[in-house]
């Protein structure tokens, strides 16, 4: 997913705006909308990611929307990250890709994890996110 208009969400200092840069991306719309038709609530905790990995895979046969959600899916994850692991945080990438930086310095692409996901259902987002938070 390239989102080239963040890299130029700035402060009226020139730098980035964080706060406004995870705003955008933690709307996932589609995403949060297909919850909610599914009863599940999106709150941005480690638990809901474990609820949309319950959900039924119903958006697989609609290749426009597969796309849009696995990337919502990934952007939700990286939004759960970064509210919930200390020292995580969105990085844009100079092609415009949103990642996620790790205190670590490992950088997690994750929207190309939530378009998998979206796909196959494997790797489980409860399980990614497992793996991210212990590093």
């Amino acid at each position: 997913m390239n989102i080239p208009f963040l890299g130029h969400r700035r402060t009226e200092h020139g730098a980035p705006d964080p706060a406004g840069i995870a705003g955008l991306l933690a709307e996932c719309e589609l995403l949060r909308s297909q919850a909610g038709q599914a009863g599940v609530r999106l709150d941005d905790t480690p638990a809901s990611l474990e609820a949309l990995d319950q959900l039924p895979p119903r958006w697989r046969d609609d290749a426009e929307m597969l796309l849009r959600l696995g990337n919502d899916a990934g952007l939700y994850l990286g939004t759960v990250v970064v509210r919930t692991v200390p020292g995580a945080a969105w990085e844009i990438r100079s092609d415009g890709q949103p990642v996620v930086l790790l205190p670590s310095g490992r950088e997690v692409d994750v929207v190309a994890a939530g378009q998998e996901w979206a796909a196959s259902g494997v790797p489980e987002l409860s399980q990614l996110y497992a793996e991210v938070a212990e590093t």
